[in-house]
């Protein structure tokens, strides 16, 4: 596994774990569901013992741009933008969401 560069120049402490740990979830979820281990978000959540409406809301984050959550990743995110802000309903297309922060 290949790591981005700019992680090289990162502190231990730079990025929000909280904020960092619902992107990977919600990837990893996608990819679990779009493999078919699961057929619904329901069983999905069942299987996470988390509230089924959690899930689509988490999943939701593999929609952002990529340089955003490339930015969460490494702790260089815009200070507005926190897991609480993130979870409330945001534009699919990427120029907007960056032009939101």
């Amino acid at each position: 596994m290949l790591t981005p560069a700019s992680t090289a120049n990162r502190t231990a402490s730079a990025a929000d774990t909280t904020l960092v740990k619902a992107p990977a979830r919600a990837f990893r979820w996608r990819r679990i569901m779009e493999a078919g281990r699961y057929a619904t978000i329901n069983e999905l959540a069942a299987a996470e013992k988390i509230n089924s409406s959690y899930v689509p809301r988490l999943l939701r984050l593999t929609l952002l741009a990529v340089d955003l959550v490339e930015a969460i990743l490494d702790g260089r995110q815009a200070e507005g933008i926190t897991l609480p802000g993130l979870m409330e309903p945001f534009p699919v297309e990427w120029e907007w969401q960056r032009a939101i922060k």
